[in-house]
């Protein structure tokens, strides 16, 4: 049995189809065949047990077929030591993310251990004509760019990123709210600006105004921003 066969067998005893019918309805995007049904802690424990065995050459089997594989494959990803390792499995991983669900579940923290040559990959990935390619940069930029390493031109990077695409808008939008509420000051203009496209920018204004950061006096005047 090849580790791929291994992989897929353990994840299929680990199906849950009532989670399978709840997850099918939050990724429409994926076909409901491709689903298997497995919960995120259930995967975490698998990547757990995995990482004493050699599976390096399962990670470059690519494209996977189910969803659950390529969300294993992410959380390995993210739960790499080594900033190489971890680059390299990236630039291979990347383009074949298909939904939000896997694109949201990579976070590598090691490579937040270098900011520098980590901002110069999120800039790369910002850019990228793959669509959760993307959307994986911003919210890397949001989850380690917003707080002490915050500069005014991060907001610019995302700015001036246009798509028709609901998922990349999405997360515009979650960019923005996040900004809003622990840069103000620097966030507002964009708003004020409507730099963001007439959905985005009424998407951010919701998103923010649901956010217990946000104070009421600041929610009552992005109210007034909304676009009609």
């Amino acid at each position: 049995m090849t580790i791929a066969e291994d992989i897929r067998n353990r994840l299929m005893s680990l199906k849950d189809e009532s989670y399978k019918e709840f997850n099918s309805k939050l990724i429409p995007n994926v076909d409901d065949s491709l689903i298997i049904g497995v919960r995120v802690p259930a995967l975490r424990k698998l990547e757990k047990e995995l990482r004493s065995e050699n599976i390096g050459d399962w990670l470059s089997e690519l494209p996977h077929k189910y969803l659950e594989e390529n969300t294993l494959h992410g959380i390995a990803i993210s739960c790499m030591k080594s900033q190489e390792e971890c680059l390299s499995g990236l630039d291979e991983f990347l383009p074949y993310v298909d939904n939000w669900a896997t694109c949201d579940i990579i976070n590598p923290k090691v490579l937040a251990k270098d900011k520098a040559k980590f901002l110069t990959c999120i800039k790369s990935w910002i850019k990228s004509d793959y669509l959760y390619t993307s959307r994986f940069g911003i919210e890397m930029l949001m989850s380690y760019y917003l707080d002490e390493e915050f500069r005014s031109e991060y907001l610019e990077l995302v700015a001036v990123v246009k798509s028709e695409e609901y998922y990349l808008n999405m997360m515009i939008a979650w960019f923005f709210a996040t900004a809003l509420a622990k840069q103000w000051e620097s966030a507002i203009g964009y708003i004020e600006e409507k730099r963001l496209s007439k959905w985005t920018h009424n998407k951010t204004i919701q998103k923010a105004i649901e956010s217990y950061r946000i104070s009421p006096e600041q929610k009552e005047y992005l109210r007034g921003l909304k676009i009609k």
